[in-house]
């Protein structure tokens, strides 16, 4: 007879208890596996890339015929500029005085909706690629006159995941670009292959080591459109783009925005900053950008100016 002050675990004396609680601690087990095999965070700290060097894939031997899909008609990406300049969006262009030199160029690529109205005299007029995410296809569909009737002839390349902009996903941004392209027949529109987003991310990985997905990362339109002036181009100059060092506290000048047509918007060192520390969420990682495009200066034919860089991206 058992006392009425004893206790009896449930599972003490019970077979099927013990199985139970078994199955239990098994489920729970389980479960944490899975929650922090999903939370695995790669680490990402871009000083470790400094000391890695190697020769870089040979991205001008990448076909163009599959990689880039026509949005309307039979329109391919076939055209190859002897020589290109890449215009970026940031704010070291203003009272460059730049306009009538960018103009002069045999191919002159920009980025998202960096508008040229009212800023030609420091960043031109002309365009021949405009490489657009899909965060700023509607940014830059909402203005035609601006992005799309101004520059007659130019090519759009559009990028962003496949579930997006694919003819036969749930999300409606092709067909939108394909509406806007039916409307501007003199204006080509192609979209990026899923296979060719992947190799973009293979890239990624090949120059930094890092795992885009694991690493938290997200690609900035500015690593699209270097790859592609790359494939596009013999020879690239780039005006506006600060070296991987330019952020460093002792070489810091003073404050500058993020965009030349958005004074009041976030400055830029700040905004490069906070994403290459970032760790929740999915960041770009601009600094470690620049660090790749430094090694790819002598092998593909790269220069920088507006600022300048040096041969060394670590003095």
């Amino acid at each position: 007879m058992v006392s009425p002050c004893t206790s009896i675990h449930p599972f003490s004396y019970s077979p099927q208890g013990r199985t139970a609680a078994l199955i239990l601690i098994f489920a729970l087990v389980t479960f944490l596996i899975i929650l922090s095999s999903n939370n695995y965070e790669e680490p990402f700290n871009y000083k470790d890339l400094k000391i890695k060097h190697h020769n870089p894939p040979n991205i001008r031997k990448w076909e163009l015929q599959d990689s880039y899909i026509p949005v309307s008609g039979n329109k391919t990406l076939h055209s190859k500029c002897g020589s290109c300049v890449l215009v970026t969006s940031s704010s070291h262009l203003l009272n460059t005085g730049l306009g009538p030199t960018i103009d002069q160029s045999e191919c002159i690529i920009r980025m998202n909706d960096a508008p040229t109205t009212g800023y030609e005299k420091d960043v031109g007029n002309k365009t021949t690629f405009r490489v657009v995410a899909h965060s700023s296809v509607y940014r830059v569909l909402r203005r035609p006159q601006e992005f799309l009737s101004r520059a007659p002839g130019q090519t759009l390349i559009f990028w962003g995941p496949p579930i997006k902009m694919q003819q036969n996903s749930k999300a409606n941004l092709y067909h939108i670009i394909q509406r806007a392209s039916s409307a501007f027949p003199n204006v080509s529109a192609l979209v990026l292959s899923p296979r060719n987003m992947a190799r973009f991310d293979e890239l990624f990985q090949a120059e930094t080591g890092r795992d885009r997905k694991k690493s938290h990362s997200w690609l900035s339109t500015g690593w699209f459109t270097m790859v592609i002036a790359v494939e596009l181009c013999n020879k690239v100059h780039v005006y506006g783009m600060v070296p991987p060092n330019y952020c460093s506290f002792s070489k810091r000048q003073h404050k500058m925005p993020y965009h030349y047509y958005e004074p009041r918007g976030p400055d830029e060192c700040t905004t490069y900053i906070q994403n290459e520390r970032g760790r929740r969420g999915n960041h770009h990682r601009f600094i470690t950008e620049k660090l790749v495009f430094a090694r790819w200066a002598s092998v593909y034919n790269i220069s920088f100016s507006h600022p300048e860089w040096f041969e060394d991206p670590d003095n």
